[in-house]
């Protein structure tokens, strides 16, 4: 059975006439009935019974007409929905990203993008940067935002962000009201930090910092999320280095104060694999740029 033989029968089953259904199909008449002789016997029923009177659905064909119909419109519609997501306009996209995202124009390109794409479905996942790599080497993601410059090969990258360091510190912490810190005058706290599984990379880096500055920092805390280790230092509980844009948390009991003499920046970049042949992901990338030059 084809999907020519169901458009025959329900062109058929309308006219109830060889010569009009022919000419509405733009076909001659013997085509039409091979079509249909050929559907009767893949169903392995008569539909139509032909006489002096002319051309009638049999019972057959009478309960065969609404599933040819449904047929046809189930195949219409996968058929758009295969269109559709190749153009990138249905499907889902599959978006990792790290929690300082949230602070540093996701959200907003999100909103842009989703706007245009209104039938794509935006699969958010937090991860890690390492994790973030594993699931786009295992095609579980279509793109993600990472915190680090060890990018194997096969993979394009935008730059997204490029952020300063500041020290987080308690509200009530003596240096807190300070227009700039330097690292020295940080020796001797208790150092909260995101953990070294998770973002290894930043981990290293904030203690080669405080090594530098000439002390040897006392790490009581170490975390998986970058929000987390502002709400330990907002609850007095040490002090920190973080990204700028974790300044719009805006958690009470925490404030930030630019570091001084400190050139090392937050790196954020937008990752994909370079052999995704992806409408969507490419529409998406272009929303990152041109979120990129609106800011």
């Amino acid at each position: 059975m084809e999907f020519r033989h169901l458009r025959y029968f329900l062109m058929l089953a309308e006219e109830l006439h060889f010569g009009r259904a022919a000419q509405r199909l733009s076909i001659s008449q013997p085509p039409l009935s091979l079509n249909i002789q050929q559907l009767e016997a893949s169903v392995g029923a008569q539909l139509f019974t032909r006489n002096s009177r002319g051309v009638q659905l049999t019972a057959a064909g009478q309960a065969f007409v609404p599933a040819a119909r449904a047929l046809l419109a189930q195949a219409s519609a996968a058929a758009r929905e295969a269109r559709d997501v190749a153009e990138g306009q249905s499907g889902q996209l599959h978006i990792g990203f790290a929690g300082t995202m949230l602070y540093c124009g996701l959200p907003q390109i999100l909103n842009r993008f989703q706007a245009s794409h209104p039938r794509l479905r935006l699969v958010l996942r937090e991860l890690s940067s390492t994790e973030q790599l594993s699931e786009l080497l295992r095609d579980r993601l279509d793109v993600g935002f990472v915190h680090t410059p060890r990018v194997p090969p096969g993979f394009e990258q935008i730059l997204v962000v490029s952020q300063p360091w500041v020290a987080c510190l308690p509200v009530s912490h003596p240096l807190a009201g300070e227009a700039g810190v330097a690292l020295e005058q940080l020796r001797g706290e208790n150092l909260v930090v995101v953990s070294r599984t998770v973002s290894p990379d930043y981990h290293e880096r904030i203690l080669m910092l405080c090594e530098q500055a000439g002390w040897m920092p006392q790490v009581v805390h170490e975390l998986r999320h970058w929000l987390s280790v502002v709400s330990l230092v907002s609850q007095g509980l040490g002090v920190a280095l973080v990204p700028k844009a974790l300044q719009q948390s805006a958690l009470a009991g925490a404030v930030f104060v630019p570091l001084r003499e400190v050139d090392v920046r937050y790196d954020t970049r937008c990752l994909w694999r370079s052999d995704r042949d992806q409408t969507a992901l490419g529409d998406f990338v272009q929303a990152v740029q041109a979120g990129l030059v609106g800011n």
